[in-house]
């Protein structure tokens, strides 16, 4: 009886123990700020990616994606699409990658709380993702 327990949980770690864990397409960290340029604002953001597929290149590994950024902000304003991009990564090791936008407001956009938010797309398997955050503009 105790030879086919201890054989029941052997089998049952070594199920348990090669099942590869699949980690999921997502954003994470976003940031943003702006700065006071003297005529406009500059607006700088940042947001890392995960869980993206890989594609094997020779001795490298290479990411793809494909990402604009909309901006919603006091008085109803909506910019969809105000900053677009494509990030290419080769390297040998990719754990994860972060992605930047940087564009400029009127410096009569309205004070208050805006809200960024990244629309990112893997191009190496069409999978999307997004993440928002907030700034401020203050004068």
């Amino acid at each position: 009886m105790n030879k086919v327990l201890i054989i029941f949980f052997l089998v049952l770690i070594s199920i348990s123990c090669s099942k590869k864990e699949e980690v999921k397409f997502e954003a994470f960290s976003p940031e943003a700020f702006a700065y006071d340029i003297g005529d406009s604002w500059e607006v700088n953001a940042t947001v890392n990616v995960k869980g993206f597929v890989k594609k094997e290149i020779g001795d490298e590994l290479s990411a793809s994606f494909d990402y604009t950024v909309d901006l919603n902000g006091p008085d109803s304003l909506q910019v969809n699409g105000i900053f677009a991009d494509t990030k290419e990564v080769e390297s040998d090791e990719i754990i994860d990658v972060q992605l930047e936008a940087q564009f400029e407001l009127d410096y009569d956009s309205p004070e208050g709380k805006y809200q960024i938010r990244f629309n990112i797309v893997d191009n190496n398997s069409s999978e999307t993702t997004s993440a928002q955050c907030e700034f401020e503009l203050k004068k």
